[in-house]
């Protein structure tokens, strides 16, 4: 049986226990109607309500019913929950470590270091607390900014609102990928699907009818004139009357079933018969046990990148224990607290107690820049992988290009070509000139006429022709011009109008450059069907179908009710249902237009006049048209294939979309970065090409002609081409399609509909903000505020920007662990009178380095812009993540280096300068004057330590170029440095901050030898100033070396990628990215180095002498 035709409930059986037990009533509004809104009338519900058919409610009548209502929202999300932020912050695997070294110094009364490390973690929750609130409120004011939107009527004006804002009684419309806000009482319906899936199961769209009525008790999924909030339109448009917002929505009585969250608890495997043994049980309850001990440890939640840091914790915890039973064992187990507080400083010098901190400020602060550069991030994984883009497919129109087509040429048959020149403002018709050649396009040198000078300084008429009035232009034409500018005008839902003496648009950019175009001949499309005297009234709408490629509209004479079918389209596909034209002006004897049958010849020229206008980068449209029988019964559910078939060709219109200005430059800055740009679009192979071209993704033309035709070929490839490939195919090209153009949304998306699955399929799915549906932004990690091109490179830019940062400060810090534990562990020779070690470095001096010394400067690594060549570099690898050999070999190097001078500063203290390696008795407890030698080493180890920890943060900027020379090419060679160190601010205070905390640690009484276990020093001051200057000296000594052996490195990858030999010259690209690229070219022995305008991939030149 039918769904529709059967029982009410059976329909909406999903629903009816939710319903039940659902406040609100199904079908009603916030406040009840007379009877539910599927019983009533459109008007009858707009009456009931207060609302305007016409106009909508007005701004402060929307106001007024938001504070009565309430928002648009289910109340669904949790919202932000600070006691559950603190207790998170204290139930993680490095706060635990904290805690139970603090019991440990409490349990063997070490009460000073217990009371630090306490402080500590009071501090760490505090600090991380704050932020991590800060960081959700961040994300959560993000996610608002790219939520869902509605485009709504307001006092007569059309706007976009959020969906929170939507009250009952709101006009709305709605087209085909939006969401709808709220539950919607249908006034209007063109050709209009909903995909209600989520509320009644149904996985067919449903096809809408405004003007039924149904019974009270008629089932949700047979309501045909209501479309319910949070469904998705899958096909045509619809305007509406808001009847219920928020819980009071059908969605609104199921949420609560929404908002369950999957189950904690792992299944219990069964077998075919439903039942388990007991070792099924047990394993349903250990691996439930180790999911929650993962979510504890933070190992199996969070973005990669915090997977990963929660792991390294854990090693360093393990390795803390290790250190600590190497103390023990190197003091025979001894339990006195000497001992154990020894073996507690040495596991504490592993912990990196600031790291999660730092961390989530620097993500929380990447976040809030990129908003500053139009870009939205909605979830962290998606910043994470932004520094490891290689590959971005972009749509074309609004990204690359501007979006705001104006029409440049027209081809009428029999009547010749209409060229527009370019105006300033692209909605006023009255604005730039039109000029006339009774040529084809083909025949017309357009280049010519683009450097031919104005007809006031040459007398030489261009090749497009002089310019001539509109008015003249339709004097001279009896019918084929009226014809073409008819179906321009009415196959066309775009409104163009004057107001205020300011000319406005409104609808599909492709349709808004068509109306103006035919407004400049006053064939306006308000003219002829609004007001008592309209022409035409329009009978049935044949949206614009991505598969057929067309859009019809069926229009009446009001006069005659003569009914026309007008088509526009992609020229293919219009020109497959055409089958006549009209070769020339003129009447036959009845009357009517003299045409003639489309013969193979004529069809040939149709796209010979295409290829010329896409050459120019023109989007071009057929146009076409033909007289329907007045008695023929014509409607939305007519099959248009009964209505497109023996069209009449009325013309050509070609539509120019100007790319950015910024475009070129973005792709440039893509090449240079490795990253390789691809273009989709929907537009011929020519126009496509043509755009492709003038933004730098496929070569110049002169350059083209040097690269060898099959690769040439792969560069540009048409949907069905490509779809045809197998996977096979696809990695057998030498290169992959740079531009794919007439895509269909399966090609660009793989469902047909939107552009959702590939959005959740790509590593980083990037939707657009203006103009992109919601579902696309839904399913998107990223959403970009002015849908273009150049704020994605804004994006990746700032995606490595922070990867690099967090690579930084997790570096210092790291480097700062290894150099504390190295000192410990080798200090453990030092021995003392009782033969216990005595620690080089106390308990509070590590903390007070892990917490004050490092952390600030972490931060500011954190904040560090963006190194010069950021852009000039390969992606990196997101496997390898932050972990790269240079990463961990820098760590080694730098560690071990603090470790040695700091070790030497405590031995020269000690044993050189007086010391006479006195190292007394019970020092690590306490101070006596048997002690004085070793707590001034121990001081002096401190200070150089210190320095060492804020220097390396300075020496961090750049973990390649010196600190000296940062920018190669500065002006200031001298004096750049200061101004580098000056430009972070926050991190040149966190560095001045750090030395000036040293001294009150060092000199203040009780704090000096009880806290920190050391004492003022005076002479020593020199060791710590030459060990400082070794320090400089040796990091810069390293980073020399890397310098050295990445050029040697680069040498040899490019020996290797030779591909010539003997005395020939062969040219081989060096780099697979595209653009300006070095090449090398291999001839008499010698290889020489030339940089040239290749822009493409792998070897285009393998068999070619340049």
């Amino acid at each position: 049986m039918d769904k529709r035709s059967g029982d009410p409930g059976a329909a909406s059986g999903g629903l009816q226990h939710a319903t039940a037990t659902a406040t609100a009533v199904s079908g009603q509004s916030n406040t009840p109607l007379t009877r539910p809104a599927h019983a009533l009338t459109y008007q009858q519900v707009a009456d009931e309500l207060g609302a305007d058919l016409l106009v909508g409610l007005s701004q402060d009548e929307a106001a007024r019913r938001v504070v009565q209502y309430g928002k648009n929202e289910l109340n669904e999300a949790e919202g932000i929950k600070p006691l559950k932020i603190v207790v998170a912050q204290i139930a993680n695997a490095m706060t635990m470590v904290l805690i139970l070294v603090m019991g440990v110094s409490f349990g063997i009364r070490s009460w000073i270091e217990g009371s630090v490390v306490a402080a500590v973690v009071l501090l760490n929750v505090v600090v991380g607390s704050f932020q991590e609130y800060s960081a959700e409120k961040t994300m959560d004011s993000l996610r608002s900014l790219s939520s869902p939107t509605a485009n709504v009527v307001r006092g007569s004006e059309a706007m976009v609102v959020p969906s929170g804002g939507i009250v009952p009684g709101d006009l709305v419309e709605i087209k085909m990928g939006d969401t709808v806000p709220a539950d919607i009482r249908l006034i209007e319906a063109k050709n209009f699907e909903t995909d209600e899936a989520l509320l009644t199961g149904e996985s067919l769209p449903v096809r809408k009818a405004h003007a039924a009525t149904f019974d009270d008790t008629t089932g949700p999924g047979d309501r045909l004139n209501v479309a319910y909030s949070s469904s998705t339109v899958t096909k045509g448009r619809a305007k509406g009357i808001v009847f219920a917002t928020g819980v009071s929505t059908e969605i609104g009585a199921i949420a609560k079933s929404l908002q369950q969250k999957d189950a904690k608890m792992r299944p219990v495997k069964r077998n075919a018969r439903g039942r388990a043994g007991p070792h099924r049980y047990l394993e349903a309850y250990t691996l439930t046990l180790g999911d929650a001990l993962g979510r504890f440890l933070g190992v199996n939640v969070g973005t990669p990148l915090q997977r990963k840091l929660s792991k390294l914790a854990i090693h360093l915890f393990f390795i803390a224990i290790l250190f600590a039973i190497v103390v023990l064992g190197a003091n025979r187990f001894d339990a006195r607290q000497e001992v154990v507080i020894y073996a507690v400083a040495t596991g504490l010098s592993m912990i990196p107690a600031s790291l999660v901190v730092v961390l989530t400020i620097t993500m929380s602060a990447g976040t809030r820049r990129m908003v500053k550069r139009n870009v939205i991030v909605r979830n962290l994984r998606s910043l994470e992988a932004l520094g490891a883009v290689t590959d971005i497919c972009s749509d074309k129109t609004g990204t690359l290009t501007q979006g705001k087509m104006v029409a440049r040429g027209a081809w009428v048959p029999g009547l010749g070509t209409y060229t527009v020149d370019l105006a300033r403002e692209p909605f006023n018709p009255t604005l730039g000139a039109i000029r006339f050649a009774p040529k084809m396009p083909k025949d017309i040198d357009f280049k010519q006429s683009d450097n031919t000078e104005d007809e006031k300084d040459n007398a030489q008429t261009p090749p497009s022709g002089p310019v001539i009035p509109p008015a003249e232009l339709l004097s001279n034409s009896t019918s084929g011009l009226q014809s073409f500018l008819t179906v321009a005008s009415l196959a066309n839902l775009a409104t163009v109008f004057q107001k205020d003496d300011k000319w406005h648009a409104r609808g599909d950019p492709t349709e808004i450059a068509m109306q103006v175009f035919a407004s400049r001949f006053d064939w306006n499309r308000l003219r002829f069907t609004t007001g008592p005297a309209a022409e035409w009234r329009e009978v049935a709408e044949f949206p614009f179908d991505s598969d057929v490629k067309r859009m019809s509209v069926v229009v009446a004479r009001t006069t005659t009710s003569e009914q026309f079918v007008l088509t526009k389209g992609a020229v293919e596909r219009v020109l497959a249902v055409c089958t006549r034209y009209s070769p020339a002006e003129g009447q036959d004897q009845d009357g009517e237009e003299t045409e003639v049958e489309i013969t193979p010849a004529f069809h040939d020229t149709v796209l010979s006049n295409m290829e010329t206008f896409a050459s120019l980068g023109l989007r071009v449209l057929a146009l076409a048209s033909r007289r329907i029988d007045p008695e023929t019964i014509i409607n939305e559910d007519t099959n248009r294939e009964t209505v497109e078939h023996d069209l009449t060709f009325r013309g050509l219109i070609g539509l120019y979309d100007p790319p950015r200005p910024e475009s070129a430059a973005a792709v440039r800055e893509c090449h240079e970065a490795g990253i390789v740009v691809h273009m989709l679009t929907g537009d011929h192979p020519e126009t496509a090409r043509a755009i492709a071209t003038d933004v730098g993704i496929l070569p110049a033309p002169a350059t083209m002609r040097l690269i060898r035709a099959e690769l040439a070929r792969a560069m540009v490839m048409t949907a069905g081409e490509f779809d045809a490939l197998s996977d096979e195919e696809v990695d057998a090209l030498p290169v992959l399609p740079l531009v794919i153009a007439r895509c269909a949304p399966s090609t660009k998306t793989g469902d047909g509909v939107n552009d959702s699955p590939s959005l959740r399929r790509a590593d980083v799915g990037i939707a657009m903000g203006l103009s992109g549906s919601d579902v696309a932004k839904d399913a998107s990690d990223i959403v970009l505020t002015d849908d273009n091109f150049a704020s994605i490179v804004s994006a990746i830019e700032e995606g490595r920007r922070i990867f690099d940062n967090i690579q930084k400060f997790v570096l210092h810090v790291l480097a700062e662990n290894l150099a504390q534990a190295c000192t410990l562990l080798i200090g453990l020779s030092f021995k003392d009178a009782s033969s216990l070690s005595v620690f080089p470095l106390a308990p509070v001096e590590i903390v007070w380095i892990i917490m004050a010394t490092s952390g600030p400067p972490d931060m500011g690594l954190g904040f560090e812009r963006a190194v010069p060549d950021i852009m000039r570099r390969p992606p990196r690898n997101l496997k390898h993540g932050i972990f790269t050999t240079e990463f961990c070999v820098d760590a080694v190097v730098y560690g071990l280096w603090i470790a040695l001078l700091c070790l030497a500063s405590f031995v020269l203290v000690i044993y050189a300068f007086g010391g006479e390696g006195n190292l007394g008795e019970n020092c690590n407890d306490a101070y006596s004057s048997a002690c004085d030698t070793v707590f001034r080493a121990r001081a002096t180890t401190f200070a150089c330590l210190t320095w060492f920890a804020l220097f390396l943060a300075w020496e961090l900027i750049d973990t390649r170029r010196s600190f000296f020379a940062m920018h190669p090419s500065t002006k200031h060679p001298y004096t750049q440095w200061m101004r580098d160190v000056w430009r972070n601010q926050f991190l040149f205070w966190a560095v001045v901050g750090g030395f000036v905390t040293l001294f009150p640690t060092l000199y203040i009484p009780v704090i000096n030898r009880v806290v920190f276990k050391h004492s003022g020093i005076s002479w020593e001051w020199g060791i710590v100033f030459v060990a400082a200057g070794l320090f400089f000296g040796g990091v810069e000594a390293w980073k020399w070396a890397k310098r050295v052996y990445f050029r040697r490195l680069e040498t040899r990858r490019g020996e290797a990628e030779w591909a010539g030999g003997g005395g020939g010259r062969r040219w081989m690209c060096r780099k697979r990215s595209l653009g300006v690229i070095l090449v090398l070219a291999r001839g008499r022995g010698r290889v020489c180095r030339r940089r040239i305008d290749c822009k493409g991939a792998g070897s285009p030149f393998a068999d070619k002498a340049v």
